[in-house]
Formats: C-alpha cells, sequence, structure tokens
C-alpha cells in the first residue's frame, strides 16, 4: 500500500511538472519567458509570504493558548468530557499543531494570489497626473494603492479572526475557559489577555477599514450617479472618520484591560463602538439622505452629478469629443450629394455578416477549408486609391471525428487571403474579389508577395505536429495543385512556430498535456517536429499579456509580406473615482456578438484604454506588442513590470500603420455611456430629459438587440475628406411604458484610419465626432427607415417577383451617412435561392432621405429616383461605383436592366389593374392580368439569364416550381 501511494504522488507530482516544463516551452519559444517567469514568481512570492502570515499566526495562536492551559486533577466522578478530549488529542497534538496552520494558511494564500496583478500594480504604480475633487489625491491612489490597502487589510483581518477563533477553541479544550453549571464562565488570566490582543488587533484594522472607507465612497456605484454624493460629503465621510478613531480608542482600552485585568472599559467601549456605527454609520446618512438632500436634490448634487461627468468622460476617452449641430433635412434636392459624391461613390453594400457563404462557395475550392461566419472590413489601396475591403483567411476545418493522423498531422494550416472590393459587386451580384483563388492572385498580389499558410488562426485545429528535418517526405496537405481540383500538394512547415519535441521526453511532456499516446508513439513525429498549440490570435495575447483585456474580434491583414492577426488590447480599471461603471458583457452586445463572438468582453470596469495594438502572425504564431498609448499610467506600471515584451509604436512598419483601425468593442463602450453623457450640464443630466439610446437592429425583426457599428468611409461635415470610420446612430432613450421613437438624436463616427507613415500615428485617428440632430426634425432613424422600404408598395411588389422560385429575400446591413445636408440610409438586398450549395447575391439597393425611398439595381440608379437623377454617384467601376450585376457596356440593354424594365412593368400592370376593378372595370383588368403574366415571364426569363439557371414560371403557366441554385464561379 504505501508504494501505490508513493508511485500516485510521483506520477501526480511529474504531470505537474510536465504541465509547467511545458508552458516555460511555450513561453521560451514566443520570446515572452519573461512573463511566465514574472507573473509565476509572483504569485510564488504573494503565496509564500500569505502563507506564512497565516500559519505563523494561527500557529503562536494555539502554542499560546497551549501553553498558558491550567493545569488541574480532573474529577473522576464528573467525568470531564475535556479531559477525554485531551487524552484523544494528545497522541497527535503536535501533528495539529503544525498541520492545521499549514492547512489554513495554504488555504488562505491560494486564495489571495489570485491578487498578483494588483500586487504588482501597487509597487510599480505610475502617478496619473490628475487629482480627484474631493479628497485631492492622485488617480492613481484609487486605481493602484487602494485596492492594495484594502486587499491587505482584508486579508490581516481574516488572519486575525481564525487564529483568534483557533486560540479561543484551544483555551476551552484545555480548561481556559470553563462553562460552569450554573450557567457561568470562568476565563482565565492568559485566555483573557490572548482575548484581549486579538481584539485589539482586530478593532486597529477595522479603523483602517473606516479610513479607507472615507476614499472608497468615490468609487461607489451605489448613488444616483457614480460618486460620492452630497449625503455621503457631509455625513458618511465624516461619521467614518469618528469611527476610525472610535475604533482605535476602544482597542487601546482592549490592550489596557489585557494589562491590567479589567474588562469592564473594553465591553462599555465596544457597546459604545456598536451603537456609533449605527447612528452614525446609518441612521445619520439616511436622515441626511431623506430629509435634505431628497426634497432639494437637483441643488444639493449639482456639484457632484458635475464631477460625475467630467471623471466619466475623463475615464473613457469622451472628453475631447467634438460635437457639432447638423440641422440634417429630411427634404430632397438636385445636386444635394454633389458635395458627398466621394462618400455616395464608395458606400460599402457587401455586407461581411452576410457574404460568408458566397465567399465558401465560390472560394473554399475543398471542405478541409472554411470562412469565418462574420467577415472583417478593411482598406487597401488600388491603384493610387483606397478601397473598402471585405476580407478573410481560408482557414482549415478538421473534422473532430477523422483520425489523429488527419486530424494533427495531416489537416494543419489553411491557405490564403481571400478579399472583395466592398462598394462592387461582379456578374450576378457576386462578391467582385480583389484577391482569391488557389494559388492566390489578384491587385493585392500573389502568392510570390505573401506567405499564404495560415497555422494560426480562429478555426486552427487544438494542436498540430510540424515539421521536419532536410528530405523529409511531406505529411501535411497544403492546397489543391490547381483550382480544377486535380490532386493535392503537400508540404513541411518552414518556421520557428512552436516548442520542439524532436526528443523523448518533449513528447512525453506533451503527450500527458494533451492526453494523447498517439503523439508518443507515432511515427510521423520526427527528431524536428514542432507542436503548435493555443493558436487563436486572442488566446495568444491574452497568454503573453494577462494584465490587458483583449478585445473579441482580431481581424486578418496582409502586412509587409506575411497575413498578421491584428488584435486590440486595453487596460482597464474599476476604481477610477466619480466614474460610472460598465458592464462589459451588456456594452458590446450586439447583434453579432451572441451568435458569431463567443469570445466578448466579460466584467465590470469604469475606467478603458486602448492601450496595446498586437499583432500575431498567421504563418508562425510569433506575438508582438506595440504601445499604442505610451503615456497610459496603467500601461506604464506593466511595462516596469515587464520590460522587454512591449514595444514602441514608432516600430510599426508603414504597411502595418495603414491597417490599424479604431476597436470595436472600445467604440461600444463609448457609444453606450454617451447615450447619457453627452450631456454636459448637470441640471439637464439630472432630469435625463435628453437621454439617447443605440437603436435595434433593423434587419433583426423578431428580437431585440442593439445594431452594430459599421466600417466604412465616409466624410463628416467637419471633415476635408474622407476617413475610414467606424459609426453608429443614436435614437431617443424609452421610458418606462413609452414607446420607443425611432427618429435619430445622433450619429456618431470615430476616425479609424492610423496613417500610412512608419511609426507616425495620424493626429486624426481616434476622434470622436458627434452630430446633435434638432428634436424638432423628424430624422428617420434605421427602424423607422426599414418600416419605410418594407411599407413602399412599389418595392414591396418587386422583391414579390423576387421571392418567386423559392428564392429568399435577405436585408443587408442598413448603413446611415450624413450626407447631403441629411441623413442617408442605405441597404443592399440579397437574393438566395434555395439549394445546398445557394449563396446570397446582390441584387437591389435601398435608400432613403426623409421619408423618400428609392430601389433599383444600382446604387447610382437608387440616388438618381431620391436626387431627381444628379445622385453624384458613378457606376462606372473604375471610379469605385455599383455597376448593377452583369452591366459592362452602358449602351447595351442587359439582361439585369430587361429584369428592371420588366418589374417596373409588372408594378404599372398591378397599378392598373386594381384601379380597373375598383371602378368594376373587368375588361380592363383582363388586359392588365395579361400583361403583368407577360411582364413577369420576361422578369423569370432574365432572371434564369443572369443565373444561368431554370427558373419557375409564374402561376397559370403550367408549371411547377422548380429548385434552383445560383452557378459558381470565382467573381
Amino acid at each position: 500500500m504505501p508504494t501505490i501511494v508513493v508511485v500516485g504522488v510521483l506520477v501526480a507530482a511529474f504531470v505537474f511538472f510536465a504541465n509547467i516544463y511545458a508552458d516555460v516551452l511555450w513561453y521560451g519559444q514566443l520570446g515572452f519567458a519573461e512573463v511566465f517567469w514574472k507573473e509565476n514568481l509572483s504569485k510564488a512570492g504573494i503565496f509564500a509570504v500569505a502563507f506564512l502570515v497565516m500559519a505563523a499566526a494561527v500557529w503562536l495562536s494555539l502554542m499560546l493558548a497551549h501553553r498558558s492551559r491550567p493545569v488541574y486533577a480532573p474529577d473522576a466522578q464528573m467525568q470531564d468530557s475535556l479531559h477525554r478530549y485531551q487524552s484523544q488529542l494528545e497522541p497527535i497534538r503536535r501533528l495539529l499543531m503544525v498541520g492545521v496552520p499549514v492547512v489554513l494558511g495554504a488555504f488562505a494564500a491560494t486564495a489571495v494570489t489570485s491578487q498578483w496583478q494588483q500586487v504588482l500594480l501597487y509597487f510599480n504604480q505610475v502617478p496619473y497626473g490628475e487629482v480627484d475633487p474631493r479628497f485631492g489625491m492622485d488617480l492613481s491612489f484609487y486605481m493602484n494603492t487602494l485596492p492594495f490597502l484594502g486587499l491587505v487589510v482584508g486579508y490581516l483581518i481574516s488572519v486575525v479572526l481564525i487564529a483568534g477563533i483557533a486560540g479561543l477553541l484551544t483555551h476551552y479544550l484545555y480548561g481556559g475557559i470553563r462553562i460552569e453549571e450554573r450557567g457561568g464562565v470562568v476565563v482565565s488570566k492568559a485566555a483573557r489577555i490572548h482575548i484581549s490582543v486579538f481584539a485589539g488587533l482586530f478593532l486597529l484594522l477595522q479603523a483602517a477599514n473606516y479610513w479607507m472607507d472615507r476614499y472608497a465612497t468615490l468609487v461607489s456605484q451605489d448613488g444616483r450617479v457614480a460618486g460620492a454624493l452630497y449625503t455621503d460629503v457631509n455625513a458618511v465621510i465624516p461619521t467614518k472618520t469618528i469611527l476610525a478613531i472610535a475604533a482605535i480608542l476602544v482597542a487601546l482600552l482592549f490592550i489596557a484591560g489585557a494589562i491590567g485585568g479589567q474588562w469592564k472599559l473594553p465591553l462599555v467601549g465596544s457597546a459604545m463602538l456598536v451603537v456609533t456605527a449605527l447612528v452614525a454609520g446609518g441612521i445619520y446618512p439616511f436622515i441626511v439622505q431623506q430629509y435634505q438632500v431628497q426634497p432639494s436634490e437637483k441643488t444639493l448634487e449639482q456639484q457632484y452629478i458635475q464631477d460625475n461627468i467630467e471623471m466619466t468622460r475623463m475615464a473613457y476617452g469622451l472628453d475631447d469629443i467634438q460635437v457639432t449641430p447638423y440641422n440634417a433635412t429630411t427634404d430632397t434636392a438636385r445636386d444635394a450629394l454633389a458635395k458627398d459624391s466621394a462618400t455616395t461613390t464608395n458606400i460599402r453594400l457587401l455586407d461581411p455578416n452576410l457574404i460568408s457563404d458566397a465567399f465558401a462557395q465560390l472560394q473554399q475550392f475543398r471542405t478541409y477549408y472554411r470562412f469565418a461566419p462574420t467577415l472583417n472590413v478593411d482598406r487597401y489601396r488600388v491603384e493610387d486609391k483606397v478601397e473598402d475591403t471585405v476580407i478573410a483567411v481560408r482557414e482549415v476545418n478538421v473534422d473532430p471525428t477523422d483520425s489523429w493522423v488527419n486530424q494533427h498531422i495531416t489537416y494543419t494550416h489553411g491557405y490564403g487571403v481571400v478579399a472583395a472590393y466592398g462598394a462592387k459587386v461582379a456578374a450576378g451580384g457576386r462578391p467582385d474579389f480583389m484577391l482569391g483563388g488557389i494559388p492566390t492572385d489578384g491587385v493585392l498580389g500573389d502568392d510570390s508577395t505573401y506567405e499564404p499558410r495560415i497555422y494560426f488562426g480562429e478555426f486552427s485545429p487544438e494542436y498540430s505536429v510540424v515539421g521536419g528535418p532536410e528530405g523529409w517526405a511531406p505529411r501535411e496537405l497544403d492546397r489543391p495543385q490547381d483550382e480544377s481540383g486535380a490532386g493535392d500538394a503537400k508540404t513541411t512547415f518552414q518556421g520557428d512556430g512552436g516548442p520542439s519535441v524532436g526528443n523523448f521526453f518533449n513528447r512525453l511532456v506533451y503527450a500527458l498535456k494533451f492526453g494523447s499516446t498517439d503523439l508518443l508513439l507515432s511515427g510521423d513525429v520526427n527528431s524536428e517536429s514542432q507542436i503548435l498549440y493555443d493558436r487563436t490570435p486572442k488566446d495568444r495575447v491574452e497568454k503573453v499579456a494577462p494584465y490587458l483585456t483583449v478585445d473579441s474580434n482580431a481581424y486578418p491583414a496582409i502586412v509587409d509580406g506575411r497575413v498578421k492577426w491584428i488584435v486590440d488590447a486595453y487596460t482597464t480599471n474599476d476604481n477610477f473615482p466619480y466614474s460610472t461603471a460598465q458592464q462589459l458583457e451588456s456594452a458590446v452586445r450586439d447583434s453579432l456578438t451572441g451568435e458569431n463572438r463567443a469570445n466578448a468582453l466579460s466584467g465590470q470596469v469604469n475606467y478603458i484604454r486602448n492601450s496595446v495594438k498586437a499583432t500575431v502572425d498567421a504563418n508562425d504564431g510569433s506575438v508582438d506588442l506595440y504601445a499604442w498609448e505610451p503615456d497610459e499610467p496603467l500601461l506604464q506600471a506593466w511595462q516596469k513590470v515587464f520590460p522587454t515584451t512591449i514595444k514602441p509604436f514608432s516600430e510599426m512598419s508603414a504597411d502595418l500603420m495603414a491597417h490599424v483601425r479604431y476597436p470595436e468593442d472600445l467604440f461600444k463602450v463609448q457609444r453606450e455611456l454617451l447615450g447619457q453623457y453627452h450631456v454636459t450640464d448637470p441640471d439637464d443630466f439630472y432630469e435625463s430629459n435628453d437621454a439617447w439610446s443605440v437603436p435595434n437592429d433593423p434587419t433583426e425583426p423578431t428580437i431585440a438587440v442593439k445594431q452594430p457599428p459599421y466600417y466604412l468611409s465616409l466624410r463628416m461635415p467637419d471633415q476635408e475628406s474622407e476617413t475610414f470610420s467606424l459609426t453608429s446612430t443614436f435614437i431617443p432613450a424609452t421610458s418606462a411604458g413609452s414607446q420607443q421613437r425611432n427618429v435619430l438624436y445622433g450619429f456618431l463616427s470615430a476616425e479609424a484610419d492610423a496613417g500610412t507613415e512608419a511609426g507616425v500615428k495620424s493626429e486624426g485617428y481616434g476622434t470622436l465626432r458627434l452630430l446633435e440632430l434638432p428634436r424638432n426634425t423628424v430624422v428617420p432613424g434605421p427602424g423607422q427607415a426599414q418600416q419605410n422600404f418594407d411599407s413602399n408598395t412599389n418595392v414591396s411588389a418587386q422583391l414579390n417577383l423576387l421571392r418567386q422560385g423559392a428564392s429568399e429575400v435577405i436585408n443587408g446591413n442598413l448603413l446611415s451617412l450624413p450626407v447631403g445636408g441629411g441623413i442617408l440610409h442605405v441597404q443592399p438586398v440579397y437574393i438566395q435561392s434555395t439549394g445546398a450549395t445557394s449563396y446570397p447575391t446582390l441584387r437591389k439597393v435601398l435608400v432613403s432621405f426623409g421619408d423618400k425611398v428609392g430601389f433599383a439595381d444600382t446604387l447610382a440608379e437608387a440616388l438618381d429616383q431620391l436626387f431627381e437623377g444628379s445622385s453624384g454617384a458613378e457606376t462606372n467601376e473604375g471610379e469605385g461605383g455599383t455597376p448593377a450585376p452583369g452591366e459592362e457596356e452602358p449602351t447595351t440593354s442587359t439582361a439585369e436592366q430587361r429584369l428592371g424594365e420588366a418589374l417596373e412593368a409588372a408594378n404599372a400592370a398591378i397599378q392598373a389593374g386594381q384601379a380597373a376593378l375598383a371602378e368594376g372595370d373587368f375588361a380592363t383588368y383582363g388586359e392588365e392580368q395579361a400583361k403583368l403574366q407577360q411582364a413577369l415571364q420576361q422578369a423569370l426569363d432574365a432572371e434564369a439569364e443572369i443565373t444561368g439557371e431554370p427558373v419557375a414560371p409564374p402561376e397559370g403557366e403550367g408549371a411547377e416550381p422548380t429548385e434552383s441554385a445560383p452557378a459558381e464561379g470565382n467573381g
């Protein structure tokens, strides 16, 4: 039996060691060994200190109580039960005297070790440079010092309580405290001193707590707004000071009682402290709040509300927002879009949330590839023009039920980047690819201009074993030999992407880590093999920078001949004075995060900065961290802790700077706050008469979920030229019991373009611009614009025709833009047929300005309907417009044009027929029905020509609907 126990302990120890050793290899290979060692040594140091403090206190209390036990002869007639307990404990007393402190110390130390970041921040803190409005303390005191002091005092209180209780139990077991038969309690002198000392220590620590509570009022979230309000400043803070002094005095009474042997004064003092805590700490503040503040709350709280507004805006980076009144019109006029032609000709119509299936059908080529369900929007320069681009990487798709060899040796990586123009489409409404195919080719380059193999991505396998010596027969499936699908090429990973498993010991370590005997025994693992794991960009950044909060969306870009995942990371805090806290999960949730981004932010913060930009190489997994806000105090503190891990952003290349963008999650948090904190007057803020909210996504009619922000290039009214931006809108907040008004009150944009010069950040990057719309003008919001689209007779008729043959009409993202002196809403309309290989194709564009709606094959045509044929938008492909699907020559009557004409004829026949029917003219009604059938047939013929598929004829023609799917192609 002892042998089995020893073997079990050794096995458990080796498994523990194997996990530690694997981490050492992983961090070392990545060049972040400093992070691993400092984090773990810090945890070990904190554990050791916390363990020694608790264990020593408990041991000292037990030892003193035992040493001072009274010596007496037990009464055999009374069958002294305590004597029996003592007799039973005596054989193991020495073990208990050591074991109990060790166990309690280990449990307590484990709990406090998780706060290692707070400890390191305290010892490495950097002054913020701003002071709070009440005590005049530097803000770093609240962010770094106060939480650390709270941790220390709280831990010491638990030490005193646990050690004191342990001593009391020992005194009781050994007769120092006896309960007599008549109900009295006899306490020995030693026990009395023991109790007095621990009570005094507890009260001294409680006094420290009361003193810190004064400062904690400034980070409280319990009032009408965050921070210390009138009652806190005039009642709570003074009473906390009184209680701190009173607790010190009572502690001194206990010490004096221990020396003099008197209990009366300490007990009276304790009773008075309790009464004072109840009256001064509870009743008095309640009376002040109830009878002084509430009748005059608006006046008395004015200064504190002002402090909350200013500090909240500072904490979330809203203090420099540019607010511009925007007297939006709802009337269209000829030439109204002339000065906005740069924006209107480049409106992104390709919806990254819908076209993943189109990318898959046209660019996947093999079932072992896949694309993310939601693609990303970036921008690329093509022929001296910056184009909004929808981009994705072709990642590997591994069947989890496949063999171990296929999962971890054969299917190791994806291949290539696929990108499409955001503002135009190709024939048939398909994405117009600017980069695609295998081998990769397009205006952005080809396989020779960048490394296309994707070993690290959002859907990579749990681990892969790659690499081999020179002459090793390739095991990894690389890509199809050509687009026809004839054969598959194989490759061997070239580079340094993971720890070595070339020797038996390392293979054994990772076999234990992943629970795989195949990894240990496989003949496909060779002397040069590497193991790749922890492969998602977000996970890699979180591991090398555990002190950062990482944005939920990493996006790919071709940077300096490599595919890089760009990841935004934040320094956050929840102790910024007078700042309103945000629950991140709620703030960043929208119609996309719930389904497609399981790694959305979580936790509560009241301070956030986008301090770090990170990149993860998609081929070798290397991670680079750049200090994007080098003056941010929390980042400076962490740079003192880990001085070699973060590079200055001046080392970012021009190519990388060109693809850095303003982060989505930060923008969502900021827009959530701006719903209230666009108001800077404390009286108006108190009345909440101008609160805003983010509108629900109008393309999700079945659920109430916020509309996501959208990346697109536009020119705000106060800008000289268009920039790549992140945008969102605001509508009035809904009060309880009232109906939501979906009219626009605000339009927010963040300049997302960091610039194109190496190591130089654009002056405009990160600028927040808020347009405030007049309250007396009804400018439709996204929901009302969607309602206008859906209720328009002409639109409904044409969409019903497009639904012929069981096709589905899908509304794309509804974009809002401040152009033409008002707000223009633009929505692409996609058509998807039935069938396993179907995908959405862009067929129509909806636009609205005020209550006027336009609906056409192209954006230019739809805008011309609104602005009397003078939209300023071009249909020429070279100008970046949106040509009609399949359009090549403007003078040629294309199938798309014939489809539009047929739909217009059908709509006219419907209206004429309804008018004739209303007048009882059945002969005319019959003629119009014949015209309708003819127009429908023409529309279906044109539809069939566009898609290359048979389409069911209209009812009455004698044919049944047939399932159809678009013809495949590469765009």
